[in-house]
């Protein structure tokens, strides 16, 4: 102990410090960066595994037209459900998971 009561000197530069931060600051951002990657990627092994390839040769144009409407009201109503007004509705109309 200082017998001044002083704080002791760091025995780091602050620059040495500064450079020490900014390295552990870019390491996460490489790990982040690397996880992201591979959170992408296991999602594509997921999906791929559980659901088959979507296969829309030999399909008429009325039959292309119908999936292509149905697509496109399961993503109204899903939009139309998520966030704070989705939840709003679902509470005051009863409805939702029961």
């Amino acid at each position: 102990m200082n017998p001044k009561g002083d704080k002791p000197k760091s025995k780091i530069s602050a620059s040495r410090k500064l450079s020490l931060k900014m390295l552990l600051l870019q390491r996460a951002c490489e790990d982040l960066e690397k996880e992201r990657q591979d959170r992408e990627e296991e999602k594509g092994r997921y999906l791929k595994e559980k659901l088959p390839a979507l296969q829309l040769s030999g399909l008429s144009l009325d039959e292309l037209q119908v999936l292509t409407t149905e697509v496109g009201d399961w993503r109204k109503n899903v939009e139309a459900m998520s966030g704070m007004e989705g939840r709003k509705k679902m509470f005051d109309t009863g409805g939702g998971a029961q």
